[in-house]
């Protein structure tokens, strides 16, 4: 645990770019978070407007509101918000400086690094705190090719796929990892984006912001270091976008560079077109042919894991039954239901990889 955390969300809070306060919300091994910044929701609790759950997070109109009401004090400020292009909003800019005037570190997952805004930075040295970008990439020096190793690794690896962006890989992932260690699984996650990293949990490393000829090795390496280092019974990897998104295509280097075996598959049946984004005119396609797809790469799929949002449960539930009759394979709602089913799933991977050897 680095230290106490607030997180900014810029009055994003009830919004999707604010995926990575949503994540930090419901839980991070690597900060203490005490408050949120976010003017449309103060006065109410954090995970109340997340999903529902009392955590016992307020949230501040602003940060004059945290430093006047807080009990507790807070030596790190989060951007909790992921907003399209990665850009800091200009709104955020003063609050982050009052932040640092204040001595709080200042931790960003956003393409536009707050360590190259010269005002910024000056001022960060001027109070000695340290300006954070999770999303800056590693020197190559640091970086790895992949090298095939990972054949030696024998627990076997889950990846956490989806049909798009922004279906909530991540927590489904986490919530994997929580459930397989409360069944009594040795069980490691990789991370593979800037929330996970300020989540704390797990080895692994930022997808987007690696240069592409070092992705596949990079995987590789987090693979490895943890399976050395940990030696799980099973790895639950967290996905990034999706196989045919044509934004950002990836789902391949989990299937062969990782050499994944088994999928999770999340998908969002209340989104029509990719990004959510119908000006693209570009739907994602059915369920049914991601699944033939993933089966190709020579991946089984487990179970589909259903992001509820802007269903109701009914709805949701009416979707979970159409899915199980079609697909044949179990469909769960991992946030209103949890993951021990496919827990089960896992130990009987388990129990038939043994008998193999």
């Amino acid at each position: 645990m680095d230290g106490n955390a607030i997180i900014l969300t810029d009055g994003l809070l009830r919004q999707y770019p604010a995926k990575t306060a949503h994540g930090l919300i419901r839980g991070t091994e690597r900060f203490r978070i005490i408050g949120v910044i976010d003017a449309e929701c103060a006065g109410l609790d954090a995970g109340e407007v997340v999903d529902g759950q009392k955590r016992n997070i307020p949230v501040y109109a602003d940060l004059a509101d945290f430093l006047k009401n807080s009990p507790e004090t807070a030596q790190y400020c989060l951007v909790g918000i992921a907003p399209k292009g990665g850009k800091l909003p200009a709104s955020m800019q003063e609050t982050i400086a009052q932040a640092i005037r204040e001595k709080m570190h200042i931790v960003s997952g956003l393409h536009e690094y707050i360590s190259d805004m010269p005002e910024l930075a000056a001022l960060a040295q001027e109070h000695g705190v340290q300006l954070i970008d999770v999303r800056k990439p590693k020197p190559k020096s640091e970086l790895h090719f992949w090298t095939g190793k990972i054949k030696d690794v024998r627990a076997p690896r889950v990846a956490v796929l989806g049909t798009d962006v922004r279906m909530g890989k991540r927590t489904t992932t986490r919530l994997l990892t929580q459930a397989a260690e409360a069944a009594g699984l040795k069980a490691q996650m990789i991370f593979t984006g800037q929330t996970g990293w300020m989540q704390g949990r797990g080895k692994g490393f930022i997808l987007d912001s690696t240069y592409n000829d070092f992705v596949s090795g990079e995987l590789e390496h987090a693979i490895l270091s943890s399976y050395w280092e940990n030696r799980p019974d099973v790895f639950f990897i967290e996905g990034q976008a999706a196989l045919r998104n044509p934004s950002g295509p990836c789902g391949s280097e989990y299937l062969v560079s990782g050499q994944v075996k088994y999928v999770v598959l999340q998908h969002a049946p209340a989104r029509v077109y990719f990004d959510d984004n119908e000006e693209w005119g570009i739907k994602i396609p059915p369920v049914s042919t991601e699944i033939q797809l993933i089966e190709l790469y020579g991946a089984k799929v487990l179970a589909l894991t259903l992001n509820t949002a802007g269903l109701t449960l009914e709805q949701a539930r009416e979707y979970q039954k159409q899915y199980q009759e079609e697909l044949n394979i179990p469909v769960v709602l991992p946030l209103e239901e949890g993951v021990g089913q496919i827990i089960d799933l896992v130990k009987e991977v388990l129990e038939k990889e043994a008998s193999a050897v």
